[in-house]
């Protein structure tokens, strides 16, 4: 997500670790080869049998763990208003942007049979309604389900930090909290719950809250605000209810877990553990741009991708395109249409409402200096 580094390789020497860029690049890539090789079918059950097969859904989950660790990270530097204003200028406008040229595409190169996006479902995904009811609000790209939890984790993390509970051992109260609640409603969560219940838990992102407190417990532990063994426990529970997470009732009421993706998930955990608290990893210099490049326009790459890939599966599937030429047709064409967004609307936008911030907070405030 791009509010986790900084757009692009400043020319001088930096403390950053090229390490987090390179999780970064990978957590995006897995999400689009998720899309592109599994959810593609299983969506649009017509396309033909994928080659390659990635079945797994971690990518996702641990971009929220990284920008929960970077949110951490960097909520003491400057105010806190600042703070809260620049991730919702860096999420918010090309979430937009993203939204309008998918339906754009939707609308007027959508294959035969689909149906067409009308100007309320527009209306629907903008406002982000489908994570609270998504039986009546379709997705119009089912990878923007992300946004409204992290723009809802910054907001509580600004809210939190400006209170006696986001310093010191209260936070870690807060944190063991956010993971025993849900998990101590796990059983009920899935024994066929009240309408309104499940759309507030859902809204919420009650199921994901964990992901947020691995990532400021990997943070803590980094700097030393967390010692090893609470921190182990921690992460554990976290672990824990990621396996939680990941099972769904079958019909004939039996519980199933999707255990790829969840030892996928604990695996990411640790590696990020160790991205946080090692040495950064030596890359050949010109590994280390790419990467870096590829890390800054990365979340418009996974604004975008979705359901552009897939129909560009479909054109390439009805023309016989063999399929590990298409899922690197979705991860190209994913890339630049990202790096366009990044290029077009993210960036500038950021810049200017940044810009504007500072111009107002200074024009208020002549004799201080804006965080």
């Amino acid at each position: 997500m791009q509010e986790l580094i900084p757009a692009a390789a400043a020319p001088k020497r930096s403390n950053r670790k090229v390490s987090w860029d390179v999780v970064r690049t990978a957590c995006v890539v897995l999400v689009m080869l998720y899309h592109a090789t599994y959810m593609s079918r299983v969506t649009h059950p017509d396309l033909s049998p994928r080659t390659l097969y990635f079945p797994y859904q971690v990518g996702a989950s641990l971009l929220l763990v990284i920008s929960a660790y970077f949110a951490a990270a960097t909520i003491r530097r400057g105010s806190l208003r600042r703070y809260w204003w620049k991730r919702m200028a860096r999420l918010v406008p090309p979430f937009a942007g993203a939204v309008v040229l998918i339906w754009l595409v939707l609308r007027f190169l959508r294959p035969p049979g689909w149906v067409e996006p009308t100007g309320a479902d527009l209306a629907h995904h903008l406002l982000m309604l489908w994570n609270w009811k998504p039986q009546v609000y379709a997705f119009l790209d089912g990878s923007h389900w992300t946004v409204p939890l992290q723009l809802m984790g910054f907001t509580f993390a600004a809210v939190l930090y400006a209170t006696k509970w986001g310093h010191g051992n209260k936070i870690v109260w807060v944190m063991w909290t956010a993971v025993l609640l849900p998990l101590a409603q796990w059983h009920f969560r899935i024994s066929g719950v009240p309408e309104t219940y499940r759309m507030l838990v859902d809204g919420f992102g009650a199921h994901r809250w964990h992901l947020f407190v691995a990532g400021v417990a990997i943070w803590m532990v980094s700097t030393g605000r967390l010692g090893r063994g609470h921190f182990a426990l921690l992460l554990a529970a976290c672990m824990g209810a990621q396996a939680l997470h990941n099972y769904i009732r079958l019909p004939d009421g039996a519980l199933d877990c999707d255990w790829g993706s969840t030892i996928a998930v604990w695996i990411g955990l640790l590696v990020l553990t160790l991205v946080a608290c090692g040495p950064d990893w030596p890359l050949p210099p010109a590994v280390a741009r790419a990467v870096t490049w590829f890390a800054g326009i990365s979340y418009g790459v996974f604004l975008t991708h979705q359901t552009i890939g897939y129909i560009l599966l479909h054109y390439l599937d009805t023309n016989g395109v063999p399929s590990l030429l298409q899922t690197l047709s979705v991860l190209v064409t994913g890339t630049v249409v990202g790096w366009a967004l990044t290029k077009l609307v993210e960036r500038p936008a950021h810049d200017f409402l940044i810009r504007l911030y500072d111009r107002t907070f200074s024009e208020r405030n002549p004799a201080r200096q804006s965080g």
